[in-house]
């Protein structure tokens, strides 16, 4: 017998029919929707007399649009209500369960999804949004769908797609202390850069990925877009276990138990081969910021924003020259002499009760500078509440964090939030936004400093 990779198996399992020279049909298991992408979709199914296939497959939330504000005060963005209005309506109609932003499980899309034991070992998992990739974590194939394989998806239960290639990154050896997910994978990105992985399942493997908790994990796999790849994948094992036990929606008792036999059985066979394999060295790699306005524009807190003149390639050269003039900053600057204007702490990539307690952790004893607005948005209900009964928000509110409700920020349809990237409006002009690991904030033990940029 062959030996496959774990996404050859999960891919194998939900293939149900193919056809050479064609997409193959794979079977879905869970499909996540939220207000921004579904709307069209579900019109689309009103339009054609459809059904949702198997709304117990369905799980919807309110994320993308909800205020990170008072939840009992009105929506003020016109385009938000509508979408929210839209999602309540069509869940109702269609039998879809729905996480609306009054509900107690409300949340991040993919915040929920393992919150509440939906994401699973060994599952085809889709969503109209990019970062689905985080469910990966758990040794899911999951990856984001654009509307109209949303609707596809609602009506048929199946979605046609191409079998990606298959890529492993590997991170040899322990990873040395204050270093997190978020640095591993801005320096992955580093690596391979932003396209690295185009058209690639990346499975993370090797010690430094083991070693993480799922919180972290999840942060590795919810990046993996940013490089390029189509999902990434960690195989399940014990940590994974630990966390799935006991919560709702999964099998329990006797079953979780065979349940696990299963899920071991998914792990990459030996002998294996990726169509692409990078390695790094898990003691190389230092807390890292993006500097620049892609995510491949990264360097470690210890190190320098680059000098155009150092790329060989003219185009390179450009692109580098653009970010720093975009970014106000002059070539071979210190990351250390950059100073911040905002700290934000939340989003799907780190929202969860993990991110928090090391947020608060540095924030201890300590001052928000006058000069910098820092701000904290739990992933979800559930996080918001547990995060409050540990006290980890007075701990941040008398630092001077501003302490938001659970909410999603996105696409900024919520009023709270600028995403910011080129282009993008702001409050400040040019917008300049790095993305870190929350140990990077005191990676040098000085606390919180005077602002210049944005820290996600």
């Amino acid at each position: 017998m062959t030996a496959k990779t774990m996404f050859e198996k999960i891919w194998d399992a939900h293939i149900v029919h193919e056809e050479e020279g064609q997409p193959s049909l794979i079977y879905i298991d869970l499909h996540l929707v939220h207000e921004v992408t579904s709307p069209q979709a579900f019109d689309g199914l009103r339009m054609s007399g459809r059904k949702v296939r198997r709304p117990d497959l369905t799980v919807a939330t309110m994320d993308h649009n909800t205020p990170t504000w008072d939840l009992s005060q009105p929506i003020l963005d016109p385009i938000a209500v509508t979408q929210l209005d839209y999602l309540e309506r069509n869940c109702k109609e269609f039998g879809v369960t729905l996480y609306d932003r009054f509900s107690p499980l409300q949340g991040i899309v993919h915040i929920i999804g393992p919150e509440q034991g939906h994401t699973q070992p060994g599952k085809t998992i889709v969503c109209g949004d990019s970062h689905t990739s985080t469910h990966g974590a758990f040794g899911a194939f999951a990856m984001g769908i654009g509307t109209s394989e949303v609707e596809h998806v609602l009506a048929t239960q199946t979605l046609r797609q191409f079998k990606p290639k298959t890529m492993e990154v590997r991170i040899d050896g322990p990873l040395p202390n204050g270093v997190s997910a978020k640095d591993v994978i801005l320096a992955i990105i580093g690596k391979i850069g932003i396209a690295g992985a185009t058209g690639h399942v990346i499975e993370y493997t090797g010690e430094g990925i083991r070693q993480l908790s799922m919180e972290g994990r999840m942060t590795v796999c919810n990046m993996s877009i940013e490089g390029g790849g189509r999902a990434g994948m960690v195989a399940p094992d014990d940590t994974t276990f630990e966390y799935m036990r006991g919560r709702a929606n999964v099998p329990q008792g006797s079953d979780f138990d065979k349940a696990i036999e299963e899920w071991r059985a998914l792990a990459t066979d030996e002998g294996a081969v990726f169509d692409k394999v990078v390695i790094i060295t898990a003691s190389e790699i230092e807390p890292h910021v993006s500097w620049g306005t892609n995510p491949g524009m990264v360097a470690p807190v210890t190190g320098r924003v680059p000098n155009p003149d150092s790329y060989d390639d003219e185009g390179d050269r450009e692109s580098v020259g653009r970010a720093l003039d975009y970014m106000g900053l002059e070539p071979d600057t210190r990351i250390e002499d950059i100073t911040l204007d905002r700290v934000f702490i939340g989003s799907c990539t780190n929202g969860r009760i993990e991110d928090i307690r090391a947020a608060a952790a540095v924030a201890e004893g300590k001052k928000v500078a006058d000069s910098v607005y820092a701000m904290v948005v739990p992933g979800s209900a559930a996080i918001k509440a547990q995060a409050e009964d540990e006290g980890l928000d007075k701990i941040l509110t008398e630092a001077g964090f501003d302490w938001r409700g659970d909410a999603d920020i996105i696409v900024a349809h919520n009023a709270s939030f600028d995403r910011a990237f080129v282009d993008k409006h702001s409050s400040v002009s040019p917008n300049k936004t790095w993305a870190c690991s929350i140990n990077d904030i005191d990676w040098l033990g000085r606390g919180f400093s005077s602002s210049k940029q944005e820290l996600l």
